[in-house]
């Protein structure tokens, strides 16, 4: 298979490629930057990362602590080199083929992901509060046969195993690959392969990644990266918020989401830094690893710096330098209180799944406190009206964005044609541009709810509280909340109205947390008699969030 321009692909499974959107479909992809101008036409973005790292003479540098381990450089690679033997010997892996990730923040999951793209495959990473249901679904859409996972999130996986058998393989790892567990099958298959893997010759623009994300209808969208795209957003926000060789990073994102994945797993290696990844993250986990590891670069959402700020004055941040905050909006109070308890302004920025990374961000030194920035170099962003026309600065509208990412959503080109317009990807935020080019958060323009950093598709939760027997009708909006910035808000007509109580109120929140993602459930459930709608009987939501 030749790609567009006459490049051979590196993939034997030509599934993605033939599930890309139509390139009429496409958003403008701009590499006219200086420093994203010189990449070859073949790369695998693995090679680029961990290979060359180590044969930049860091092999023996530590690239990730955890818990009381700590992995160098030489043993990440070797142990990417190894999980590609096993993949490819064990399992059959092909160039192309898709591989399921499912794990927290750890060491092997990050050797996993590695592997998966020197071997040629498509990673699939997965949030690991997932359940059966949610995973079932991503493996059918991307006809995944593959999947690696964390030994102690075993349980759903054989849930999903059960579901699906077109599963072929599910191998388990523990957090450091030590063999700790004896079901822990993946370990003991590394130990078995020989070192020195050479990477298969994949085309820059084969895909790489398969992202899941929650949309605001319909199933979760799988967002497609290329080889590419991996060092493009490494080689672009880092200009801006910069990462160095000296840096040690931590923070709260989770790899599955492509801010953790790219702060924790790709930035650092791109700049031969160190990770320090807390083994849950939690805010006394996190201000501990800042304390033992002399951190001196943080990246979290809002929700994990205000819970932070709760416990701050136990613990010694005094070797932070740097702090990046996305994933939801930052508010003023919360900047204002950081800076108050530790002298250090947060960055304040905006990525989404769909561009990979940070496409807005502020920089350092030139403030304006309550912004989201600039676009970081190499992008590109403008406010469009409803019609989605380009607007002039100091206008409000919707956010578009490109850039050397974009939106390539896998078989769906009804949202892709609704999420790229004239070129451009819009975003679904409501901002408004200053006469000096910095943007200003406004709102979200659709039903998507962000709550603590995750993104939660009110339909979701909607058609799963529809399943229980008691509910007659329900509507899911999201309300302001200080600590979260937003709650999931279920408002349920029963199918008997004397029945309402708190009781059941419980009931259907653990029916929630049993079904999907816990984090998605109703944190606020009010029952009505009827819900409200318009005269040609659309659910007034807005009547729903003043409730």
């Amino acid at each position: 298979m030749h790609l567009p321009g006459g490049v051979p692909s590196g993939h034997v499974d030509t599934f993605a490629r033939r599930l890309l959107p139509p390139p009429e479909l496409w958003p403008v992809f701009d590499y006219s930057a200086p420093h994203l101008s010189r990449y070859p036409d073949r790369i695998n973005a693995a090679t680029a990362l961990i290979d060359a790292a180590v044969a930049a003479g860091v092999g023996a540098k530590p690239v990730f602590h955890y818990g009381d381990g700590t992995w160098s450089y030489a043993h990440l690679l070797d142990r990417a080199e190894r999980i590609a033997r096993v993949l490819i010997e064990d399992f059959g892996l092909v160039p192309g083929n898709r591989v399921l990730l499912r794990s927290g923040n750890t060491p092997m999951v990050a050797a996993c992901w590695l592997a998966v793209l020197k071997a040629g495959g498509i990673c699939v990473t997965t949030m690991p509060l997932l359940r059966a249901k949610e995973l079932s679904y991503m493996i059918g859409k991307a006809q995944i046969r593959i999947a690696l996972c964390d030994i102690d999130l075993a349980e759903e996986m054989e849930l999903t195993r059960r579901q699906m058998p077109d599963l072929a393989h599910v191998s388990y790892f523990t957090a450091l690959g030590n063999r700790a567990n004896d079901d822990a099958d993946l370990d003991r298959r590394a130990e078995t392969k020989s070192a020195g893997y050479i990477s298969v010759d994949t085309a820059a623009d084969d895909v790489a990644l398969i992202t899941f994300t929650s949309g605001t209808t319909g199933n979760p969208k799988g967002a497609m990266h290329f080889h590419r795209d991996i060092l493009a957003v490494c080689d672009c926000w880092p200009r801006t918020h910069t990462v160095e060789e000296s840096d040690v990073i931590t923070g709260s994102p989770s790899f599955a989401f492509t801010y953790g994945k790219a702060a924790f797993l790709m930035y650092p290696l791109r700049y031969r830094a160190t990770v320090a990844l807390p083994v849950k993250p939690t805010p006394d986990l996190i201000l501990e690893a800042i304390q033992r590891h002399r951190v001196t670069s943080l990246y979290a959402v809002p929700t994990a710096f205000n819970a932070m700020l709760q416990q701050i004055d136990r613990w010694d941040v005094s070797s932070l330098r740097k702090a990046s905050s996305a994933g939801e909006h930052l508010r003023l109070k919360l900047w204002e209180d950081w800076r108050d308890a530790t002298g250090i302004k947060l960055i304040n920025g905006i990525g989404m799944t769909e561009m990979l990374t940070h496409f807005i961000a502020e920089v350092a030194g030139q403030e304006r406190v309550g912004s989201t920035g600039r676009p970081v170099e190499g992008y590109s962003a403008c406010i469009l009206d409803d019609d989605f026309n380009p607007l002039p600065a100091g206008s409000r509208g919707r956010l578009a964005v490109r850039g050397p990412t974009g939106c390539r959503y896998l078989e769906d080109p009804e949202r892709q044609a609704a999420f790229v317009r004239n070129g451009w990807n819009v975003t679904g935020d409501i901002m408004e541009q200053d006469a000096d080019g910095w943007f200003w958060y406004v709102d979200r323009s659709d039903d998507m709810i962000v709550s603590s950093g995750y993104n939660i598709s009110a339909q979701e939760v909607e058609r799963v509280i529809l399943e229980h027997p008691k509910v007659a009708e329900c509507a899911v909006v999201g309300v302001p909340d200080e600590a979260r910035g937003k709650i999931v808000r279920a408002c349920i007509v029963l199918v008997d109205p004397a029945g309402a109580c708190e009781a059941l109120a419980e009931e259907i929140q653990n029916f929630v947390k049993a079904a999907i993602a816990p984090y998605k459930y109703p944190r606020d459930i009010k029952f009505l008699e009827v819900l409200p709608r318009t005269q040609t009987g659309k659910i007034q939501r807005f009547r729903l969030r003043d409730a």
